[in-house]
């Protein structure tokens, strides 16, 4: 998008519509452990590496929703754990006050202030995208509400 180079196809999953007969996880125990690992400190995607990687006691689940028939934050929303705000918009805020405190120590590092104005571009796309479903009618972007929003 900000650059002049053209995007690459990505890889896709298989097309799998039962979960394999390896992975016999239950789906109330999917569900428990995912809300578990909320109340953590894990975000979704995370949540989703650490039950394909390490699985429920020993047993991988290589996909919450074939196992389940429900995204992981379908199930948080369902358990009243689902964040306050996506997870795309916090990385990317995130992005941004690294990128803030790099140029307060490097302020004449023009790449990165480029950086800066392209990720607060992306940020404010993402805002208007949730806005009214995800995010209030009202939630504006800017570096000092938003440091105070993710602390």
């Amino acid at each position: 998008m900000h650059t002049r180079r053209r995007g690459k196809s990505g890889s896709t999953r298989p097309i799998h519509t039962t979960p394999p007969k390896w992975s016999n996880a239950k789906p109330k125990e999917i569900e428990k452990e995912i809300v578990k690992l909320s109340k953590d400190g894990y975000a979704p995607s995370e949540i989703g590496l650490k039950l394909r990687d390490e699985g429920i006691s020993g047993v991988p689940v290589p996909s919450v929703k074939l196992a389940t028939g429900k995204r992981i934050t379908k199930i948080l929303s369902e358990n009243q754990e689902s964040p306050f705000l996506p997870e795309d918009l916090t990385n990317l805020m995130q992005k941004s006050f690294r990128l803030h405190e790099h140029l307060a120590e490097n302020p004449k590092d023009n790449q990165n202030k480029r950086s800066l104005h392209n990720t607060e571009a992306k940020i404010r796309r993402l805002v208007n995208y949730y806005r009214g479903n995800k995010l209030d009618d009202d939630f504006t972007y800017n570096y000092e509400s938003a440091r105070k929003l993710l602390g």
